[in-house]
């Protein structure tokens, strides 16, 4: 087995100490602020069979510094806008390595420190996918 310079636990521990964490609990509280906005790096498919944070805005983590950044081909606007950005994934390492990196060009963002898989059962409201029709 390849041994490697850094694990990704290490990594996940490093971004952690020097970005914003959220508390699912204080995240809970922050749900009805408009100028709040919660970003879901989770795959697609993790959306459609865990659901997704009612109002959240659904951006793939390997497009999220190509979203962000206002001279990428690829900026979306909804990044332009003056927010607080809560990012999150499943368990909050995608979400603590991605925050981190924004963080690197310039960009505010904060994360949700335990991801989506305590969001339910602190009482958060999830969403499901309508099914489409075939």
């Amino acid at each position: 087995m390849r041994e490697l310079k850094t694990s990704v636990a290490e990594m996940v521990e490093t971004a952690r100490a020097r970005i914003e964490e959220v508390e699912t609990k204080d995240a809970l509280a922050m749900l009805d602020d408009p100028a709040v906005l919660f970003v879901d790096l989770r795959d697609v498919r993790e959306r459609h069979r865990s659901g997704f944070i009612p109002g959240s805005f659904h951006c793939p983590r390997g497009m999220a510094e190509f979203w962000v950044d206002p001279k990428s081909p690829y900026f979306k606007e909804v990044f332009g806008k003056d927010r607080k950005f809560i990012f999150h994934c499943a368990s909050g390492w995608r979400s603590a390595l991605t925050v981190a990196t924004l963080q690197d060009m310039g960009f505010e963002a904060a994360h949700l420190k335990e991801g989506f898989s305590t969001w339910e059962e602190q009482g958060g409201p999830v969403e499901h996918p309508v099914p489409k029709d075939r």
